[in-house]
């Protein structure tokens, strides 16, 4: 299977492989511990136990969730050690100060008040206990903040200077952390996180409105405030969206090129709805396209110059053929969430929302299509970067280790085998916490230090509830 891949693509296979499973469980725990957040904050002000219910119900899978993500996350870090130490060489003078800040600031807090958030409701009183889980929440944001502004550094780098060895050294902090591209990126990815956490919610609150024809109050929560959610943030994510596009068009054009499946360049360029992008022979094959509107979209005016991928030589340019559906998958995915938005609140305007089974229905379906945008946009995030690990600076075939290609591809068969085996079974497990009726919820005690000391729980408690979540 691997026999014909050098080093440097095995190489860039691992670190796909690993960051596409790590990447959604911070998708998913972004956007949940705010929603926690949230539903704590609601039980504070109504006094309505419902929230509570719904509450300790999405606590327990934002813990498993949050630590697949801490474990699948220290993994990936490695590889930075292992297959790209050349990069971590280079760069290493502003790419590690930065992911150490992550770590003392969002991962510290985020770990400081688990705990509290977990176990410590009849502990420290409900106040302090919402004091922790926007603790939490905050941390996670402020991951959030650092990762990407890492990586959005290596987009648009700013704020360095080289040394005598060929280093990248810090020149101007504030530049490298807020570099052209962060603030497009950071708005974008954290959106896409709320999303994605409104669309598992909402699909499990719709699975067990449909099973219980409505009655269950705390289905009935989660679905409303879901799709809230993506009646309310999915234009804006379309309109970050389009703010980003416009950024990536001035710093990085030659990705813009292929996102739109552009190779030759256009006055009044049109939009390309689907096609048949040919790397080899640089033409799009069988388009079916919209006149103008590219340029309308890109530049703002009907006959704008949107530049094409022959404008670079070819060792230069990203793979359309993988950047342009990559792109399209995500838009799309996007631009159906906007509509399952706008068909919950023409259902809350008619007074029928629970009522809707093919909107439930609808919604069951969307439950998984956060995810799979977010890994699309990042597709088409980092393979449109290439042929670059630093744009502009430092090519990808020059920030590999020095390994031979059976090394690599042997760490690459032990990483598929483990990550479908640990990761899998963690879904599953998620899974089948989801399965389990919201108004039943789990009370603080369910996984406290009592169980994991192998003390008998008190007799209010179902110590079976997280053991057996099937039941």
């Amino acid at each position: 299977m691997f026999e014909t891949l050098d080093a440097t693509m095995l190489a860039r296979i691992q670190f796909a492989f690993t960051v596409s499973f790590h990447i959604v469980f911070p998708a998913f725990s972004i956007g949940l511990a705010s929603y926690l957040a949230v539903l704590e904050g609601l039980w504070l002000w109504k006094k309505d136990e419902a929230y509570l219910k719904v509450f300790n119900y999405w606590k327990i899978i934002f813990a498993v969730t949050f630590g697949m993500g801490v474990v699948s996350g220290i993994v990936m870090s490695y590889q930075f050690g292992t297959n790209w130490s050349v990069f971590s060489d280079k760069a290493g003078p502003v790419i590690g100060p930065l992911m150490g800040y992550e770590v003392l600031t969002a991962f510290f807090l985020e770990a400081g008040f688990l705990g509290v958030m977990l176990f410590g409701l009849k502990r420290v009183g409900p106040k302090l206990h919402f004091m922790a889980t926007l603790m939490v929440a905050i941390g996670t944001l402020m991951s959030a903040f650092w990762i990407l502004s890492v990586n959005s550094w290596m987009h648009t780098p700013a704020g360095y200077a080289i040394n005598d060895v060929g280093q990248y050294v810090p020149a101007d902090w504030w530049a490298i952390v807020f570099n052209p591209s962060f603030p497009y990126r950071l708005v974008h990815m954290v959106l896409a996180a709320y999303l994605t956490t409104a669309f598992v919610v909402g699909a499990v609150g719709a699975w067990h409105v449909l099973k219980d024809d409505g009655r269950d109050r705390g289905a009935r929560i989660m679905f409303s405030m879901a799709l809230w959610m993506a009646a309310l943030v999915s234009p804006l994510q379309i309109l970050a969206g389009d703010f980003h596009g416009l950024n990536t068009l001035e710093h990085q054009p030659a990705k813009v090129a292929a996102m739109e499946g552009h190779y030759d360049t256009h006055a009044g360029a049109p939009l390309i709805l689907f096609g048949l992008p040919d790397d080899e022979a640089e033409v799009m094959r069988y388009a079916v396209e919209v006149p103008k509107l590219g340029s309308l979209i890109l530049t703002h005016s009907w006959d704008g110059e949107v530049k094409g991928l022959k404008e670079w030589p070819k060792e230069d340019r990203p793979p359309a053929e993988i950047v342009f559906w990559s792109f399209r998958i995500m838009v799309a995915i996007g631009f159906a969430m906007l509509g399952v938005g706008l068909w919950s609140l023409y259902r809350r305007w008619r007074g029928g929302l629970y009522d809707d089974k093919w909107l439930a229905r609808a919604a069951v379906i969307m439950g998984p299509s956060g995810f799979v945008a977010v890994l699309a946009g990042w597709i088409t995030t980092e393979v449109g970067r290439q042929p670059y690990t630093i744009y502009g600076l430092l090519r990808t075939a020059d920030s590999v280790s020095p390994l031979e290609a059976p090394a690599v591809a042997s760490s690459l068969i032990a990483f598929i085998i483990v990550y479908f085996a640990v990761f899998g079974a963690g879904v599953f497990y998620l899974l089948r916490l989801m399965r389990r009726k919201p108004d039943i919820g789990f009370d603080d005690e369910d996984i406290g230090p009592t169980r994991t000391a192998g003390i008998t729980p008190a007799p209010a408690v179902d110590a079976d509830r997280v053991m057996n979540p099937a039941e």
